[in-house]
């Protein structure tokens, strides 16, 4: 299937308004440059200090437009933040104030606009019945996997305790995700805030894929990654928005170190709370910089993630769970190390570890989550070292064929080829 742009579904236009984070903001653009491919008409709403990372990720497609969105001003959250990555936890609350002031500004911009549909993201509740009230269809994209959406979001989940959440919901499928630990439990209690319960269509996306990235790797990156063997690097992040603790900074390091290998490790720290390289400087273990020297890097801040794993020194991407990076390091031919902190981060871990069997996961206590370099270290030897002996090569191999899942483009142009013709009648 080649992509139809430019053909009549053209006709059907789009606004794709993600939640201010790059955790949510990653997935609508990706998706947005596959509808794109698909003759589909997107404009693309985000905050001003957004636009500019957005831009180096999305098409260059003239389907694709980039619309500003301003941010109200709301007490205590200090003007010019776009994102919550620039944000501490009690400011990011006080940004889903600021998005609840935003229902003007957003009409008046559908009503200019006349789009056919919105995609919006779990925060905007509000939207429905404006979009409702110009004729335009609202629909909800969830940038989680299928398997959290209904292990989680389910009808029969009404106030449940820590316990409760344990255990999958009645009617849920056998599968990998059989219990939860405690502190994976008490981790999803947040969302049973605010959660109501609907009955509506679910239409698939497949997997986002996402498009080879347009930049070049930092010279720096490019030059310290060239000097190693090709897979022999561990690559190691949390995303930009998933903080370790200092004991937690302390194992993972010393762990990657035992492990013998090269590694370049990204680590961030909540914002607003001091210098992050003086954190970063004081979380690491006595004399650890010295030893590691020329061997390993320890980083905090953006990096070029997607260019990373696609070098070809890197093998191995030790990480949260996230679901964007799993696919990543699956079309990257890096083998998966995963580390859970939050949410359906821990629900992507059994899948791929347990049904998928394509990843290890780091071995953790069940009460509060603790893990220590023995952990981290055996998990990497798993799928670097004793490649050749099971589990190891059964986890390599599968790894391989979801990899050439994923990479298959008729595969993946089907699943979005679908979705716009289910667009379309819904519209229709």
């Amino acid at each position: 299937m080649g992509s139809q742009e430019g053909s009549s579904a053209s006709q059907l236009h789009v606004v794709m308004f993600p939640w201010f984070a790059f955790g949510h903001i990653t997935p609508f653009v990706q998706l947005s440059n596959k509808l794109a491919s698909h003759g589909v008409q997107i404009s693309f709403l985000s905050a001003p200090g957004n636009i500019q990372r957005i831009s180096l990720s999305l098409s260059s497609s003239p389907l694709i437009k980039i619309i500003p969105v301003h941010i109200p001003p709301v007490d205590g959250l200090p003007p010019g933040l776009d994102s919550t990555s620039d944000m501490s936890p009690a400011l990011a609350d006080l940004l889903k104030i600021a998005a609840d002031k935003m229902q003007p500004q957003i009409k008046s911009i559908l009503i200019d606009l006349k789009p056919h549909i919105i995609f919006i993201d779990f925060e905007q509740h509000w939207i429905p019945s404006i979009a409702s009230s110009l004729g335009i269809k609202t629909f909800n994209f969830t940038v989680f996997a299928a398997a959290c959406e209904a292990y989680v979001t389910n009808p029969y989940r009404e106030s449940p305790t820590i316990d409760d959440l344990k255990k999958p919901p009645p009617g849920f499928p056998t599968t990998s995700i059989s219990s939860l630990s405690t502190y994976q439990a008490r981790d999803f209690l947040y969302p049973f805030m605010s959660l109501k319960e609907a009955t509506l269509p679910v239409l698939l996306t497949g997997p986002i894929v996402p498009d080879a990235p347009k930049y070049k790797l930092e010279e720096k990156w490019e030059n310290w990654l060239q000097k190693f063997p090709a897979k022999s690097v561990l690559f190691c992040s949390f995303g930009s928005e998933t903080f370790l603790t200092d004991e937690q900074i302390k194992e993972l390091v010393l762990g990657l170190e035992e492990t013998g290998l090269p590694f370049f490790v990204v680590l961030n720290f909540p914002p607003g709370d001091g210098d992050s390289n003086e954190k970063l400087k004081n979380a690491l273990p006595a004399g650890f910089a010295e030893r590691v020297q020329g061997k390993g890097v320890v980083h905090t801040g953006w990096v070029q993630q997607q260019a990373i794993l696609a070098h070809d020194s890197v093998g191995c991407y030790v990480n949260h769970s996230g679901l964007s990076s799993v696919i990543e390091a699956f079309i990257n031919d890096c083998q998966l190390v995963m580390l859970p902190q939050k949410g359906d981060q821990f629900l992507n871990s059994m899948l791929i570890s347990g049904d998928l069997k394509a990843g290890v996961q780091v071995i953790r206590e069940d009460e509060d989550g603790h893990f220590n370099k023995e952990d981290l270290r055996k998990a990497v030897k798993v799928v670097t070292v004793d490649v050749n002996e099971e589990p190891g090569k059964s986890i390599s191999a599968n790894h391989g064929k979801w990899r050439d899942f994923l990479l298959n483009k008729d595969i993946q142009d089907g699943f979005i080829t679908n979705l716009v013709e289910e667009m379309k009648k819904m519209v229709n």
